[in-house]
């Protein structure tokens, strides 16, 4: 092992850093560490918030909570508040622009803004199931329902 020393940059002080140029430890050895550790921590962090994977261009989800949960939440927050951030994200929770089901399934086909076009991943039914959630829930109380056959005619 190679080792140098540096003097510190500061006046009055005499402490050095020690730096060195080679490892005993294989790098191999480093790059499993790391990527195991890595791989564990995803699926501890997906485990512990309930989140799933979809394989493919389309999300599996079934349900409008499932898909609030795994598509949704995101960006616009587990219990609908919003974000402001990187980007808007607004509020869905208590929000009038959903009193019309017309609205969120447009967005969700065909964005707005920030938001991308995620009803492209998503079937009739599924589209429909999760704008009826959020405008059932959130403090939103939204009682004419979405339905499967209105979606695939906004599309």
């Amino acid at each position: 092992m190679t080792a140098m020393s540096i003097p510190f940059p500061q006046p009055g002080f005499r402490k050095a850093v020690i730096m060195t140029t080679n490892s005993t430890r294989p790098l191999g050895l480093i790059a499993a560490t790391a990527l195991f550790s890595a791989i564990a921590a995803q699926g501890a962090l997906a485990d512990s918030a309930g989140v799933t994977f979809s394989q493919g261009n389309n999300f599996t989800e079934k349900t409008g909570q499932e898909l609030y949960a795994n598509v949704c939440a995101a960006c616009h927050m587990s219990k609908g508040q919003g974000a402001v951030g990187a980007g808007h994200y607004p509020a869905l929770a208590k929000n009038e622009n959903l009193s019309s089901g017309d609205y969120p399934v447009y967005v969700l086909l065909h964005g707005l803004k920030s938001m991308p076009p995620l009803g492209q991943m998503m079937s009739d039914e599924q589209v429909a199931a999760v704008v009826n959630y959020v405008r059932t829930n959130f403090g939103n109380d939204y009682k004419d329902a979405v339905t499967a056959e209105m979606v695939k005619d906004a599309r």
